[in-house]
């Protein structure tokens, strides 16, 4: 007699296990999937090469996604979503505006550099899948998933006390075109941590756009 049975727990039905067969099969194609993508790119990759790391056919991956176009972006959508979460969490706790675009920024560089090795490929995919990397039916659901993470970081700048004709606009696009840059050079173990990495571009940003430090008056002056 199995615990279940014993404690009188109701035995699952046939249809609640094949759901959840169904739903652990199709994660674990999004993951070969990623990790396939990841490493070949979209252009370079077939559904063969997805199927042979997933040990299914492309007849049964053809089931689930109808073109190689509509995986992709169903990584690419896990890939945003998994990077989201972690960037809400960061920035979730409470602190000022700089801390919080600082917290921002390090969750974003540990997810594209592939620290948590479980959400790397899904990762490097969104962070590598450019939109013309895309066929034109998916091309505006891409860009739709891409302005919707991108919308953090605008929140997070808006927040910023910044000097007066700062543009904002640019001033995010340039911060996350330097940040995605980050891990074609960063190296784990190397002289300088992510975090430390991050905090030394918000200082920059910090002291190059933040308000200007008035000195008090009368400070510095000579004395006769």
């Amino acid at each position: 007699m199995t615990a279940r049975a014993a404690f009188g727990a109701p035995a699952a039905s046939p249809h609640a296990t094949a759901r959840t067969q169904a739903r652990n099969r199709h994660a674990a194609l999004l993951e070969a999937a990623a990790h396939v993508f990841r490493r070949r790119g979209y252009a370079l990759t077939t559904m063969r090469d997805i199927a042979g790391a997933t040990g299914m056919t492309a007849g049964s991956i053809y089931y689930h996604y109808p073109s190689k176009g509509d995986l992709l972006l169903a990584v690419y959508a896990e890939g945003v979503r998994r990077v989201g979460e972690a960037f809400d969490a960061a920035v979730a706790r409470p602190g000022d505006a700089w801390t919080r675009l600082r917290r921002g920024v390090t969750a974003h560089l540990r997810m594209m550099a592939g620290l948590a090795p479980g959400d790397a490929p899904f990762a490097g995919v969104f962070v590598q899948v450019q939109p013309h990397d895309f066929p034109p039916e998916h091309h505006d659901a891409l860009i739709a998933l891409r302005n919707g993470y991108e919308a953090k970081f605008r929140a997070l700048i808006d927040a910023l006390p910044l000097r007066r004709g700062v543009d904002r606009t640019l001033l995010r696009l340039q911060l996350i075109g330097a940040l995605n840059h980050v891990p074609t050079w960063y190296r784990p173990g190397g002289a300088r941590s992510l975090e430390a990495i991050a905090a030394a571009m918000v200082r920059s940003l910090q002291a190059g756009v933040g308000p200007r430090v008035v000195p008090p008056r009368g400070f510095g002056a000579r004395r006769g």
